[in-house]
């Protein structure tokens, strides 16, 4: 997600600061970034948001109107096997960022949040005041921090945050040049799908075929990856537009099953992608589908790219880089 976003901001004219500790990325991506944008990157900075004395220097070396904050553990079966851990990154990475925002004056934030606040709330489309209800600790990690900045922004008028929830994204740039690459085996659904496909991995496996949706396997709104930046990126011009606390489902407002997803990418990339249904994880739900009609009342953006550019985008990258960003340029890291 983060990578993707800097390619809209530069190509959108803004100058971008990134901080990543890369525990589920890789600086790999910064010469691709710059490739496809034309444009430098101002700096790169390897550390941990938690670690606030190496990100109040960052703060002192640049001057900051925004921020965009990306850096989380996002797997719904990790949290579950290690909800410490997942409390500690997401909720006080979050805390150490708003505390060393304050010191130097820096009040908007632009915050990704998860449909999975909203838990198991139901087969209908769901809108921002579906009430939430989270069923794992990833999803309970992303709903404390959006109460914390709440609070926050209650108790201090000076902050304006927009609170982003959304769906499933998932793609790639459509240069190739940009995609997923998990640093370990895929917790998600499409670069599963995609190792399937390239041969990588024997086949699919499907957690869950009993549930109540038409084919029995787990029902989401997939966005692409793009639309979800371009989406970020618009909020950063709407951050003026009222202070506090504003959220907003990010979707297409269309459900598609881990079947549907299977047989579109099947067709995208001319593969066969065999599957084996299993038992549910713990913590997942059978169904998220967005009603994102209140971003498009606002801002007048809506996503444009459909469950087929997904799927194509995806297979592109991983055809392009069987390996992922492995022996890919990397390009150096700024020097606190």
């Amino acid at each position: 997600m983060g990578s993707h976003a800097c390619v809209e901001l530069l190509d959108h004219g803004y100058e971008v600061i990134v901080v990543d500790d890369y525990a589920n990325s890789t600086p790999h991506v910064f010469a691709r970034v710059e490739r496809i944008a034309g444009r430098f990157v101002g700096a790169v900075y390897e550390l941990d948001i938690r670690d606030r004395r190496a990100l109040s220097a960052v703060f002192d070396r640049h001057p900051v109107d925004a921020v965009m904050h990306f850096a989380a553990h996002k797997s719904v079966s990790g949290s579950v096997e290690s909800p410490v851990e997942y409390y500690d990154t997401n909720v006080g990475g979050t805390t150490a960022l708003l505390s060393t925002m304050h010191e130097h004056g820096v009040h908007r934030l632009v915050f990704s949040s998860s449909c999975s606040v909203y838990g198991d709330a139901g087969a209908d489309p769901l809108d921002e005041s579906t009430p939430a209800g989270p069923t794992n600790p990833y999803a309970a990690s992303k709903w404390a921090c959006e109460q914390i900045l709440a609070d926050v922004c209650r108790r201090r008028p000076e902050y304006t945050v927009l609170c982003l929830r959304y769906f499933n994204p998932a793609g790639a740039h459509p240069s190739g040049l940009l995609g997923e690459d998990p640093q370990s085996a895929p917790d998600n659904l499409m670069p599963h799908v995609a190792q399937v496909a390239l041969g990588h991995r024997k086949q699919l496996q499907v957690f869950g075929g009993d549930y109540p949706t038409p084919d029995g396997t787990a029902v989401r709104d997939y966005i692409h990856v793009m639309d979800t930046v371009e989406a970020h990126r618009v909020a950063l011009d709407h951050l003026v537009d009222a202070p506090g606390m504003r959220v907003f489902n990010l979707g297409l407002g269309q459900g598609s099953s881990v079947l549907d997803v299977v047989g579109v990418f099947s067709e995208a990339s001319a593969k066969p992608i065999p599957y084996e249904v299993g038992p549910r994880r713990p913590g997942d739900v059978a169904t998220l589908v967005a009603d994102a009609s209140a971003v498009t009342r606002a801002w007048g953006w809506r996503p444009t790219r459909t469950l087929v550019d997904i799927c194509r985008d995806a297979w592109h990258f991983q055809r392009l880089n069987p390996h992922g960003y492995a022996g890919a340029a990397r390009r150096p890291n700024s020097k606190l």
